[in-house]
């Protein structure tokens, strides 16, 4: 009574040996179908689950896959973790995600995850060659929104100068010069992809650029918020704010709505990433669309083809394309357009 069943009692009622009943779960070696549907029958009977670390000992794989984020809140991370998520499972993988902020974070959650995970997926502003040079050398590794310079590892980015050259070249277009940016945070590689996106686009229309219209801002609705009151208070106030990601916009949106400023009357606002909750906001925001769930899923793909060539493999960089959609935080022309159905990408070999 509440003895856990074991292997050795599924092969006995299923009247197999142990070494059948391993290779029915551990899905090595060939067995016939009707021995193997009895075999399942018993152990549902019997409530017999494979021990998952016992097989791994035996098959030198867990079936998981690490990720490391550097939050997990929000609408990108959620649908970021989504992607990843649903394409491990379809590649018979679970996940096993966890927060590390900083790099010290960052290398004890690589450590903790040793002999758990059969690949990692690593997103921290802060990684750079060195760190993983404690990742063991037969440990596939993607990069996912993180500089790779000078590091043999797979890399996952996205066009984030080109995505915010082009929405600031937008609201250039309507007739714009005055335009500020709400920047991420200090030292995060997106945000100063974005950044350098937005002095082109300022330089190719020989618009000087004017440090009081550069805020700072930390990737959430409480640091757009205030960064957009600091804007409202400068003598000389902008007619357009491009922020670095939506959640900033966001933000930027309620201090401009508290201070009875007209958006897109007074001021323009125009965000990145285009999470889900920017086309229901009042006024629908402009953003930068980024394919969050496709970017996820490409960095499994990636992963899952240096498991499959056991970290062998030509290493590879890719950047997932962005597209300008515009609504009426920014002109008042809303014209929603549906996600796109394939995902471009530019591959390079590293």
């Amino acid at each position: 009574m509440g003895r856990v069943a074991t292997i050795k009692d599924v092969a006995r009622e299923a009247s197999v040996s142990v070494a059948t009943v391993s290779r029915v779960f551990n899905g090595a070696g060939v067995v016939r179908e009707e021995t193997a549907r009895r075999i399942r029958e018993v152990a549902a009977t019997l409530r017999y689950a494979p021990h998952t670390g016992a097989r791994s000992l035996i098959t030198n794989r867990t079936n998981t896959l690490g990720v490391l984020l550097p939050d997990l809140y929000g609408e990108f991370f959620s649908e970021l973790i989504h992607g990843i998520d649903l394409t491990a499972r379809r590649g018979g993988y679970h996940i096993l995600v966890a927060r590390s902020e900083g790099r010290t974070q960052t290398e004890e959650a690589m450590r903790a995850m040793r002999g758990r995970v059969d690949g990692l997926l690593l997103m921290s502003p802060d990684i750079d060659a060195n760190t993983l040079l404690n990742v063991p050398a037969d440990l596939p590794v993607v990069l996912l929104c993180s500089p790779s310079q000078g590091a043999e590892v797979d890399s996952v980015t996205i066009h984030n100068m080109r995505g915010a050259r082009a929405m600031v070249g937008h609201l250039i277009s309507i007739g714009h010069e005055r335009i500020a940016i709400i920047k991420g945070s200090a030292g995060n590689f997106d945000a100063a992809e974005r950044l350098r996106g937005y002095h082109a686009a300022l330089a190719e229309a020989e618009i000087l650029p004017d440090p009081s219209l550069e805020k700072t801002g930390d990737f959430t609705e409480a640091g757009g918020y205030d960064a957009a009151l600091e804007l409202l208070a400068e003598p000389n106030r902008p007619t357009a704010v491009f922020a670095a990601n939506d959640s900033m916009a966001i933000g930027a949106l309620s201090a401009f709505r508290e201070s009875g400023v007209k958006v897109p009357g007074d001021i323009a606002v125009a965000g990145f990433d285009d999470i889900p909750l920017a086309r229901f906001m009042d006024p629908p925001l402009s953003s930068v669309r980024v394919p969050i769930s496709d970017l996820g899923a490409t960095a499994v793909d990636m992963l899952l083809y240096a498991i499959t060539h056991k970290n062998l493999h030509t290493r590879r960089r890719e950047r997932v394309s962005t597209e300008v959609v515009i609504r009426r935080s920014t002109d008042g022309q809303p014209a929603e357009r549906p996600p796109p159905k394939t995902l471009t990408r530019e591959i390079a070999a590293v």
